[in-house]
């Protein structure tokens, strides 16, 4: 299977808070599809597998974590015509034409990371992953900006149950709005009989010291706007930062790239952007982690 299945992708203190709002979390519920099941609320590659008898996302039944009865077994398999298929699960929506998520799951909450049981194995110089993203709808720009984010590879072997913790690191103080939990056996080249098995996904903790963009820079100005040949940026930074600056088309293609360094104090600069299309673009002021978006209009 020559697509990257890496391709379905694109400082925090804790509590004692637990989240609960991950879909079947413990993989409980299963639904019957013709002679095999599949887990509900997660998409996995069975439907696209099933006319080869073969199937990547299973049942475990048996030894099962906090006494559920079954959890996810996630293998990657050789097929007759498509190569090695992973093994992955997507707990919302993955398009069957791009291998990318459609969509995740409803999700308001501040966690801090997450945490489960696995076991897994890489085959050969197989590497699987899980990660994590937290989004938001951007109504301005019609498109989703992510919260927080976590990408955790699978090195070494855990050949019986271990508990494993995953950090969220946050972009945003911006409440989210939807969740996405990829869970892969493999990484960019699959290779067959690499396998995860999950069990008791739980968001938990509560972040703090969130740093939003506004409290690292202010009086942000940007002009002219529409422009023509050059966009100017002056900006306040209230304490030390790296500072990078992004000019992004309407259809999410870097344009232009500007990487300042430290700055503190008042800061100005400009873009040329002669002989950019005219239309719609987005530049991004990135202040350490956190990021302020702006809508430029070139004539």
């Amino acid at each position: 299977m020559k697509k990257s299945i890496l391709s379905i992708v694109a400082v925090v203190a804790f509590s004692g808070t637990v989240f609960s709002q991950i879909p079947n979390n413990s993989f409980e519920t299963w639904a019957a599809v013709g002679s095999y099941s599949n887990p509900a609320s997660w998409d996995q590659l069975n439907g696209m597998t099933t006319s080869m008898g073969i199937y990547t996302a299973t049942k475990g039944i048996g030894g099962a974590i906090g006494g559920g009865s079954s959890y996810l077994k996630l293998i990657s398999k050789t097929t007759g015509t498509m190569g090695v298929v992973p093994g992955v699960a997507v707990s919302g929506v993955i398009d069957m034409a791009t291998f990318k998520p459609k969509s995740g799951f409803p999700f308001t909450s501040q966690p801090a990371k997450l945490t489960g049981s696995w076991q897994y194995m890489a085959s050969g110089a197989d590497a699987g992953f899980i990660a994590v993203y937290l989004t938001k709808w951007n109504m301005s720009m019609m498109k989703r900006d992510t919260i927080a984010k976590a990408m955790q590879p699978l090195v070494g072997m855990a050949m019986s149950w271990l508990t494993f913790n995953i950090n969220l690191t946050y972009m945003s103080s911006v409440m989210p709005d939807s969740a996405l939990i990829v869970l892969s056996a493999s990484g960019f080249t699959p290779v067959a009989n690499s396998y995860l098995y999950v069990d008791n996904l739980l968001f938990s903790g509560s972040v703090t010291g969130i740093n939003p963009i506004e409290n690292v820079i202010s009086n942000v100005s940007v002009f002219p706007n529409p422009t023509t040949e050059n966009v100017s940026i002056e900006i306040n930074v209230q304490q030390i930062a790296i500072i990078k600056f992004q000019l992004i088309d309407f259809l999410g293609k870097l344009v232009k790239d500007l990487n300042v360094g430290e700055v503190q104090g008042k800061y100005s600069t400009s873009i040329n952007t002669n002989g950019l299309a005219k239309g719609i673009y987005f530049l991004k002021i990135i202040a350490n982690d956190a990021v302020e978006t702006k809508k430029i209009i070139i004539q």
